[in-house]
């Protein structure tokens, strides 16, 4: 997250029913956070050079205007006195929000948008922000639970921390719970043929899986001293896992790749899996550029 002084909230629009939904989540977040809004939309038409453009560019250039201005009077009316501005910059969605996000400290963005495919649970400027973006990103998806906790996943790795760091601080901001849920599935098979042990200590299992979360958590409970933090180890899959808990949550909060992950995948399968079937927002944070490894989403993830 950027942390520079005036940093501001960045929600892209495109006159969608999601994008309006983004708007509503990204107003409330940057007034949480004391943060201006920039509402942006990608006008693309320059872009495709096509030869009816000066009959034609002003019409769709002026029906921009009016759906920026549109989210602004929504932002403003869910956050009253909050500093909101809205633009109109040529470029393609995804690009346009990516040159956005070294100088923002998040960005919204809906799960789909008016250019997505309806049999597309998930639109590809969502995915594509989530794996590569500079900076958090929260996809306005589902329905928030306005006094459940916010959820986040935890794996172990030393990057999962990045993950589990801004879900304790956006519930200090919301006045919520932080549940740090960690899944596993041991003992797991190593190799085709791998022999299961007919007998293990479910007990020494669980406190080996539950030291995983306290390690993830270590420090923040006395830098966040009124945030209750709750601690969670789960046998299942790390998918259907926190799929399970996002039905009950404000907010999901994942890693971009998680322990398991081969190092060439910059979004991982769990999260990938959540941002197309959490019932709420969801959140994923990348590691800083140059860092090594990767956040954590769960075992496998």
């Amino acid at each position: 997250m950027n942390s520079a002084s005036g940093a501001a909230v960045v929600v892209g629009v495109d006159g969608s029913g999601p994008a309006l939904a983004a708007v509503r989540l990204a107003a409330a977040e940057a007034a949480r956070r004391h943060r201006p809004l920039r509402v942006i939309h990608a006008f693309i038409w320059p872009l495709l050079h096509s030869p009816i453009r000066p009959a034609t560019d002003g019409g769709l250039r002026g029906q921009a205007e009016q759906l920026v201005a549109d989210a602004v009077d929504e932002a403003e009316t869910i956050a009253p006195g909050l500093r909101v501005t809205g633009e109109i910059i040529d470029g393609e969605p995804a690009a346009l929000l990516l040159d956005q996000a070294p100088g923002a400290e998040l960005i919204v963005i809906g799960d789909r948008g008016l250019g997505g495919f309806t049999a597309l649970v998930v639109g590809s400027v969502a995915v594509k922000l989530a794996a590569y973006a500079d900076c958090p990103v929260l996809v306005a998806r589902g329905a928030q639970q306005p006094d459940g906790p916010v959820v986040v996943g935890v794996d172990g790795s030393e990057l999962s921390r990045h993950a589990v760091d801004f879900a304790v601080r956006t519930a200090a901001h919301r006045g919520a719970e932080v549940i740090a849920l960690h899944a596993y599935r041991h003992p797991v098979s190593t190799g085709p043929g791998d022999m299961q042990p007919l007998v293990y200590d479910e007990s020494q299992l669980r406190a080996e899986e539950d030291r995983t979360v306290a390690e993830s958590i270590a420090g923040l409970t006395e830098r966040y001293p009124q945030t209750p933090i709750t601690r969670r180890s789960v046998r299942g899959r790390a998918a259907k896992v926190l799929t399970d808990a996002s039905a009950q949550a404000q907010l999901l909060v994942l890693g971009g790749q998680g322990r398991g992950e081969l190092t060439g995948l910059l979004l991982g399968s769990v999260s990938q899996s959540l941002l197309h079937h959490s019932h709420c927002p969801v959140a994923v944070v990348r590691p800083p550029r140059g860092a090594d490894g990767g956040v954590g989403d769960g075992p496998g993830g």
